[in-house]
């Protein structure tokens, strides 16, 4: 079994950069509302690379324009779930396009377990490759 054990989760845009500020994560959303796209706030205790579909905290921002108050449920999810992988995603709605353009994480557990790869022989000289999420060890609402 090969570990990156205690690693940064890198998923999303900006992963590979030290944690975004508030005004950084403003000027995101800023960019984001100038596209016109949707925003909304998600969160996980599961962020195996598979999991795309996290939990929505409140509602998607169809209508909210200011920055302020998007800034504002990131906060609001940032407290209520201290110890949770936390993004923003932006919603592209344009006929054709129907996508997530932007994703990026805005919270951290103190510690990330980090993910284990298993390798697995099967029939003859097949192998097949499996990715374990840390944090999955522990039951939902103990993981962090």
């Amino acid at each position: 079994m090969m570990t990156n054990q205690g690693n940064r989760l890198t998923q999303g845009q900006f992963s590979f950069l030290p944690e975004l500020t508030d005004k950084q994560i403003t000027a995101q959303i800023e960019y984001a509302l100038g596209k016109n796209w949707a925003l909304g706030v998600e969160y996980t205790d599961d962020p195996h690379p598979r999991n795309t579909y996290w939990e929505m905290y409140g509602n998607p921002m169809f209508d909210l324009k200011d920055a302020s108050g998007i800034l504002s449920e990131v906060n609001a999810c940032r407290k209520t779930f201290p110890n949770h992988y936390i993004r923003v995603t932006a919603f592209d709605a344009t006929q054709g396009v129907e996508s997530v353009q932007m994703s990026y994480i805005v919270n951290r557990p103190k510690t990330e377990p980090g993910f284990g790869l298993t390798r697995q022989e099967i029939g003859g000289r097949q192998i097949q490759y499996t990715v374990h999420s840390y944090a999955t060890d522990k039951p939902e609402g103990e993981r962090y």
